[in-house]
């Protein structure tokens, strides 16, 4: 199998490294992060530009129609940068929904504002009580004349605050862990009745807790006018996490990097540090982790849009364990080989680190996974 990048993949991947090169120094990312909503606007529309918020979407809904290994390179490149813009949010995870979920004339509604950056979006799915089942929804939808009222609550929604439309989940019919009876709707972010609260995490993101008290809206707001959408949801968050494995990648690359030139320029008795063998053995390790890591990022690439679903979960599984394995080795080794400077906010291994475990954390952590691959291969 060949997986050797094709000429445009290629230059798609130089073209995003030199965008970020310009513009996403750390020093500038520290200046970003103090803006009021976290991330750069103009760099958003540089990504508008460049045809990054149209890759996702096929040419008949107003896209590109690029596949998954163009978001993995996407992804890659952002993580080596640690950008902050909302791009998973937006055209990982809403581009994914609306794909597999919302009829032509909601896509055609909705795509060409996102490709040209003119529409922001944020996934509110997580529940308090949920921890990383996804099919458990507490919050409701009431169907009334014309439309729908919505009542509950979401957390850890990322980039809620900046989003212009929230892709909700709200409960039709059923227990809260019933897996049918859940429908996906567009919300306006500014319409009667919904409440964010904004706040910064760990790795210098921005999500927010979100309450909907009794939130109208119309019927076209129904995504796809099912009330079954929960396989939807789980393709989402599928490809999410394969994006985020990508990422990842991108983030322990750059970590490596870092570190190998600190070990070469960074003397001690009298020569680099580099010089000395239990240390070159450590950074030997974190090449392999590495590379493993990679490899697994690939595979969940492949296996994102699979669609057979015990397939897909299990590779994407296997891949979000790895992936967290390989970030704490590298991450904590980063960090031990720097001294207490690795733990400093004036210095970036810290913040990669930090970046590398909330990645770990999201959308289910490697205990999770290693139980899901358990429980697969009891079928």
């Amino acid at each position: 199998m060949n997986f050797d990048f094709s000429e445009e993949q290629v230059l798609l991947q130089d073209n995003i490294r030199r965008l970020l090169a310009d513009t996403y120094s750390f020093e500038k990312r520290k200046a970003y992060i103090q803006l009021e909503q976290g991330f750069s606007d103009a760099i958003w529309q540089a990504y508008a530009e460049m045809g990054l918020l149209a890759m996702p979407f096929t040419e008949e809904d107003g896209g590109i129609g690029a596949g998954a290994e163009e978001t993995m390179i996407a992804m890659e490149a952002f993580g080596r940068s640690l950008t902050l813009e909302p791009y998973l949010a937006t055209v990982v995870i809403g581009a994914a929904v609306l794909r597999h979920g919302a009829s032509r004339e909601q896509r055609k509604a909705y795509v060409p504002d996102i490709s040209e950056g003119k529409l922001k979006l944020a996934f509110a799915h997580t529940e308090a009580a949920a921890g990383y089942r996804l099919a458990h929804v507490q919050t409701t939808a009431s169907l009334i004349s014309g439309g729908y009222v919505l009542a509950g609550e979401k957390t850890l929604v990322l980039q809620g605050m900046a989003a212009d439309r929230l892709i909700v989940s709200a409960r039709l019919s059923g227990t809260p862990d019933a897996p049918s009876g859940i429908g996906l709707f567009m919300v306006d972010g500014h319409a009667q009745g919904v409440e964010r609260r904004d706040y910064a995490t760990q790795d210098g993101m921005r999500a927010a807790e979100i309450s909907l008290q009794d939130v109208r809206v119309d019927e076209s707001a129904l995504l796809g006018g099912s009330s079954d959408a929960l396989p939807v949801i789980r393709r989402a968050v599928d490809e999410a996490i394969a994006a985020l494995c990508a990422e990842a990648v991108g983030a322990m690359d750059a970590t490596l990097q870092i570190t190998v030139e600190y070990l070469k320029t960074r003397k001690q008795f009298g020569k680099a540090i580099g010089e000395f063998q239990a240390l070159q053995h450590r950074a030997a390790e974190m090449v392999v982790e590495l590379e493993q890591a990679r490899s697994m990022a690939m595979y969940a690439t492949m296996m994102s849009r699979s669609e057979n679903v015990n397939e897909r979960t299990r590779a994407i599984a296997s891949a979000k364990v790895q992936i967290g394995r390989s970030s704490r080795l590298i991450g904590q080794a980063a960090v031990q080989l720097h001294g207490g400077i690795g733990m400093t906010m004036e210095y970036p291994i810290g913040h990669y680190f930090k970046r590398l475990t909330m990645i770990e954390k999201a959308f289910g952590d490697s205990s999770f996974h290693l139980d899901q691959l358990a429980a697969l291969d009891r079928i």
